[in-house]
């Protein structure tokens, strides 16, 4: 299953992607008597997803033609996607978690743990929102991203387990004030945290529809250009691993979040389009803005 949250009359809402549009669950919940949170956050902190998926797919896929869906379906040209939810308890971000992107930072590459940080969700903008180059930097990176989300609460468990715990991935673009970052590492939580430094969105894709994540490709695209592409398999840390070592420094949580690492980060200037692209994912792209301009 593909899930989304959408602007529509003003309100972000949850709904359903479909190969020919999108459904909300309002409207699912409207038209066959349901009470599915119209939250995607809820939909996952409250323990509904896997039950939604189970009537989704016994009720609705199975036995309503599409005939009689295509009436509630919003085309996708006239769908504006805000980001999948806006305050998650955490945000991990993993830096330097494929060899080649530390030689780019001349860094060595951790081989032992994984180099973690943590972000606030003021940073969450969603698709086609603006990315503003702060007025402190001179020298900002994007960073395109697979991104775990979380689906039950674990804690201190195995790489063996861990896949028990994930609603879902997505994709997401990361954002580092790096000449504040390059003055001292001891200020990567402030190079990390500025407002709209967090893309997030616009599908959230459940595992089931992934025949192997470590086959995918993450690529972050500058202005229509490939700038850096690289498989999940080569990986220092793969997705399995980082949830089960941050399980084991803190409680994760329904609808916490671990961005994985980029293979590789872009300087960002004032009318840049920066996109992550996955393989089977709908591309996030958005639009940058230099504050200083």
């Amino acid at each position: 299953m593909k899930l989304a949250t959408i602007k529509k009359d003003g309100i972000e809402t949850a709904a359903v992607v479909l190969e020919y549009g999108i459904l909300t669950i309002d409207t699912l919940n409207t038209t066959y008597y349901q009470k599915w949170s119209t939250n995607l956050f809820e939909l996952i902190s409250k323990g509904q997803l896997d039950n939604f998926k189970n009537w989704y797919q016994d009720e609705i896929q199975l036995k309503v033609k599409k005939e009689a869906l295509i009436e509630h379906v919003l085309p996708f040209d006239q769908v504006i996607y805000g980001p999948l939810y806006r305050h998650p308890r955490k945000i991990w971000g993993i830096g330097l978690n494929y060899v080649e992107h530390a030689a780019d930072l001349n860094e060595i590459s951790p081989n032992t743990e994984p180099a973690s940080f943590m972000k606030p969700d003021t940073t969450i903008i969603g698709p086609s929102d603006t990315i503003l180059i702060p007025l402190q930097s001179e020298r900002t990176t994007a960073e395109a991203e697979l991104a775990i989300i979380i689906g039950e609460e674990c804690k201190n468990v195995s790489e063996a387990e861990a896949h028990n715990f994930i609603a879902g991935f997505t994709t997401i673009i990361d954002m580092t004030a790096e000449d504040i970052l390059e003055k001292n590492p001891r200020y990567l939580t402030r190079a990390k945290s500025f407002d709209t430094f967090f893309s997030f969105g616009p599908h959230l894709v459940t595992p089931e529809e992934i025949e192997n994540v470590l086959d995918l490709n993450v690529a972050t695209v500058i202005n229509g250009e490939i700038h850096r592409k690289n498989i999940i398999s080569n990986m220092t840390f793969h997705p399995l691993s980082l949830v089960s070592f941050h399980s084991k420094v803190m409680k994760l949580l329904p609808g916490d979040i671990i961005s994985t690492g980029t293979p590789g980060a872009v300087i960002i200037r004032d009318g840049d389009i920066v996109e992550c692209q996955i393989d089977g994912f709908e591309g996030l792209i958005n639009q940058v803005k230099d504050l200083k301009k």
